[in-house]
Formats: structure tokens, C-alpha cells, sequence
């Protein structure tokens, strides 16, 4: 807020000197025209400066407040992770367990097969 305030105040005296010096420059001699223009050059030297600070400013509270942002959910961030992992490795784990099962399921179903084929056979 008070970087849109100071960029306000800035422009509105930017504009109010800018408005003066024209009506000025036309009635003056030459070497009116180039104080007025030194001076035209002097401020907005100025406003490029405060405006270049008012940004640097913003910048930093911005950083400082998501430093604090950051550590303030590190530990719903942990949380998170480990709770991650957890269910991950129940993931994997009953995977494995119905893979195991698939598997046991698909051995019986061979045996069943495979000993009743050999009971079909005719006995010599």
C-alpha cells in the first residue's frame, strides 16, 4: 500500500512539474529551456530512484514472508511425507500379498488340472 501511495504521490508531482515546465519552456530563452530541462532530467532521476527503492523493499517483505510462509507448513509438509511413504509401502505390500495369492490360486488350479488329466489315462 504505501508502495502504491509514494508511486501516486510521485506521479502526480511528475505530472504537475511537467505541465508547468512546458508552459514555461515556451516563454523563456534558451538558457531557461536548458535549466528546465536539466531539472526535467533531475526528477525523473528521482522518481526512477524511489520507484527502483519502493521495488527493492517490496521484494524483501515478499522473500522474508515466504521464508516464514515455508516454515511455518514444515510440518504438515513432514506429515505429509512420511504419510506418503506409509502408503506406499501398504501399497506395495498388498501387491505383493495378491500377487503371492494369484500365484498359489494358479498352482492349485494346475494341480487340479494335471491330476485329474493323469486319472483319465488309460491304465495298460
Amino acid at each position: 500500500m504505501k508502495a502504491n501511495l509514494l508511486a501516486a504521490a510521485v506521479m502526480a508531482a511528475v505530472g504537475l512539474m511537467a505541465g508547468s515546465l512546458i508552459s514555461a519552456q515556451e516563454n523563456q530563452s534558451p538558457g531557461v529551456k536548458e535549466t528546465i530541462k536539466e531539472d526535467a532530467k533531475t526528477a525523473g532521476h528521482a522518481v526512477a530512484d524511489a520507484s527502483k527503492k519502493v521495488g527493492h523493499e517490496i521484494a524483501d517483505t515478499s522473500k522474508k514472508v515466504g521464508h516464514e510462509i515455508a516454515e511455518k507448513t514444515a510440518p504438515a509438509r513432514e506429515t505429509v511425507k512420511e504419510d506418503s511413504k506409509k502408503a506406499g509401502k501398504a501399497i506395495a505390500h498388498s501387491a505383493k500379498a495378491v500377487g503371492k495369492s494369484v500365484e498359489h490360486g494358479a498352482e492349485k488350479a494346475k494341480d487340479a488340472v494335471t491330476s485329474k488329466s493323469d486319472d483319465s489315462k488309460p491304465k495298460d
